[in-house]
């Protein structure tokens, strides 16, 4: 534990999740002194689960979110390339590709419009991303031709990264440049004296406390605040073998998530649950990702289950993340609220917030539904359930 005698900290951040450790990678980036202190352990939380879909919203209805989210993926890959080059640590990332079946004709035509509008919002002649329609029976070795009927979508923007990985690689790399202390939980902060309130240990000082740990954080933000702006969900994911469908695209059927892996595995997931008593996986939800799974992808019939996951995803009422600093307030900030999108944003919404605390211009402007404005006062009354 560092000396509270010691020169304050310019940046503290409660949270050693995705977006927190990515924070503290982007804070350290700028000459920043930082610390991250992380409750439990780094990846505790809904960051380090199983899945890894980095997946595109649809290019239909554009928005600034969907630019955004279009912005943090078209970069995404260079950002892990150059981490793993920090660190020499792998984040298991491919683009490997998204299948979506089409089970009407009102869904047939409806992504022939989106394929349509994909070529202006997605810029394929430069991007080199595509969305196409296929027909009926289209790679029907990997995806059951029963599930689609009308055909399929095939889209080359999605990719898939392990987030354990992925979240491994971030903290040796904080770790090395910076302090990441595990097993610390923040309590409260003292803006004027910029004294960070720590469960059972010492003090620490900082000039600005990044919330980022995940759905607890909604508590810290409460207690800032006075308003209660999110809640948590539960989300279960498996891995089974997947030996030999490693070069297979992501599929996204009814609901679920099949995503092949370059270690050999696949993820399925994930549930969406508001009620629930524990963190724990539940067996009949297994049971359930199992059929689920198999009865449109005959490929993982019979498949040996490696790993099951369960967590607590923080979820903004608001449905987008929020991030920025905490009305009321000049030295605290959050960042949480992700939900399935975490992964794919998570360096652009580090970029956004660090440049928030520096007076500079981020690279892509942060949506104005992710900004703290959207998700209190007035408008915490128009709560998206």
């Amino acid at each position: 534990m560092p000396s509270t005698s010691a020169a304050p900290f310019d940046i503290a951040i409660a949270g050693a999740g995705i977006f927190g450790l990515s924070i503290a990678r982007r804070a350290i980036q700028q000459g920043l002194r930082t610390v991250v202190l992380e409750a439990g352990h780094f990846g505790a939380g809904a960051s380090g689960g199983l899945l890894g879909a980095l997946m595109p919203h649809m290019p239909a209805r554009w928005n600034p979110k969907k630019e955004f989210q279009f912005q943090a993926l078209l970069s995404l890959e260079d950002h892990v390339r150059q981490l793993e080059a920090d660190t020499g640590l792998s984040c298991g990332y491919t683009r490997c590709g998204r299948i979506l079946p089409l089970t009407t004709q009102d869904k047939l035509d409806h992504h022939l419009e989106r394929a349509e509008e994909s070529k202006t919002r997605w810029r394929p002649e430069e991007t080199g991303f595509s969305y196409v329609v296929e027909p009926a029976g289209s790679r029907s070795d990997w995806l059951d031709s029963a599930a689609a009927p009308y055909g399929i979508v095939y889209e080359t923007l999605a990719a898939r990264a392990s987030p354990r990985l992925y979240l491994s690689a971030l903290a040796a790399f904080v770790r090395r440049e910076a302090t990441l202390l595990e097993g610390v939980k923040v309590v409260g902060y003292d803006e004027t004296l910029g004294r960070i309130a720590l469960d059972g240990q010492s003090d620490l000082t900082a000039r600005h406390l990044v919330l980022s740990g995940g759905f607890a954080a909604f508590d810290l933000i409460e207690q800032f605040v006075g308003e209660r702006i999110g809640r948590g969900e539960k989300g279960q994911a498996l891995l089974l073998d997947g030996a030999g469908l490693e070069d297979k695209p992501a599929i996204y059927c009814e609901g679920l998530y099949v995503v092949p892996h370059g270690n050999g595995t696949v993820a399925v997931g994930s549930t969406a649950d508001r009620d629930f008593t524990d963190a724990a996986p539940s067996p009949a939800r297994t049971a359930e990702l199992i059929a689920r799974a198999q009865s449109f992808c005959p490929s993982l019939e019979g498949r040996e289950v490696l790993t099951e996951w369960a967590g607590i995803r923080p979820r903004c009422n608001r449905r987008d993340p929020v991030v920025g600093k905490l009305p009321g307030s000049d030295k605290v900030y959050a960042a949480t609220g992700g939900y399935k999108i975490s992964f794919g944003i998570a360096h652009l919404i580090a970029d956004c917030l660090i440049c928030d605390v520096t007076g500079e211009k981020p690279q892509h402007p942060l949506p104005q539904t992710f900004q703290p404005g959207h998700h209190f006062g007035d408008n915490l009354l128009r709560s998206d359930q």
